[in-house]
């Protein structure tokens, strides 16, 4: 007889996000993301964090002070890792990210040819940079859906 508290296929792609967020090292928001094919396979996955060849002990990790000393001037989105990590065509694909994209990465998203974003927080809600993402998403026919988790965690085990 088979299992029936297996995990769903939105949690499962949602925890390959949750997985890659942890690689961040990001001290404040450690965001993840993974795009998925039409047919259900996984195609790219990727986290916030510096571009390859930036050593991020000698690049700012601060939220706050002059642009060229925050880390916003120079970190990389997870989807924009994502996508770049993909190298294949998009088109069709949906992306789960565990934060509502910025208006940066709803151009690449949009651009990209992915046609649903799955979200799980929308903490950013208020800020002009979600509100330009949420339209651009309504006017390029993006689907945006919160993920509504039918358990609160999911365990993983190296033991």
């Amino acid at each position: 007889m088979k299992r029936h508290d297996y995990i769903s296929w939105e949690e499962y792609f949602m925890g390959v996000a949750q997985l890659s967020a942890q690689r961040s090292k990001d001290p404040s928001t450690q965001v993840g993301a993974c795009i998925v094919s039409p047919d259900g396979r996984i195609v790219g996955a990727g986290y916030n964090g510096f571009p390859r060849g930036c050593n991020d002990d000698e690049f700012p990790w601060v939220k706050e002070g002059e642009k060229l000393d925050t880390k916003y001037t120079y970190v990389a989105h997870a989807e924009l890792n994502a996508v770049l990590n993909a190298k294949q065509n998009l088109s069709g694909c949906i992306i789960f990210v565990t934060l509502f994209p910025c208006n940066e990465c709803a151009k690449i998203i949009i651009q990209s040819g992915i046609k649903v974003v799955i979200y799980l927080d929308d903490k950013y809600a208020h800020t002009d940079e979600t509100k330009a993402a949420k339209k651009m998403f309504d006017a390029a026919n993006v689907k945006c859906t919160q993920f509504k988790p039918s358990r609160k965690k999911i365990e993983i085990s190296f033991e």
